[in-house]
């Protein structure tokens, strides 16, 4: 899955750790959403997409191995 999230946080001049604080979870967490090491769950994707005031599919866009079984 391919992320936005990096690019959108700095627009906004927002820290991992700031996000992480919204959201409920670790500045890890985050950290590792933006490296492509973690898929978020459907309730973190939408904290996100509403702290973000933008829709899941914008920050968040799936890949073609993303339905390779």
């Amino acid at each position: 899955m391919k992320s936005i999230l990096k690019e959108e946080r700095k627009r906004r001049k927002i820290t991992q750790e700031q996000l992480a604080q919204m959201v409920g979870v670790s500045r890890q967490s985050i950290n590792a959403i933006e490296r492509g090491k973690y898929t978020p769950s459907t309730v973190l994707s939408l904290k996100i997409s509403e702290i973000f005031n933008t829709s899941v599919n914008k920050l968040f866009e799936l890949e073609a191995s993303d339905y390779q079984p």
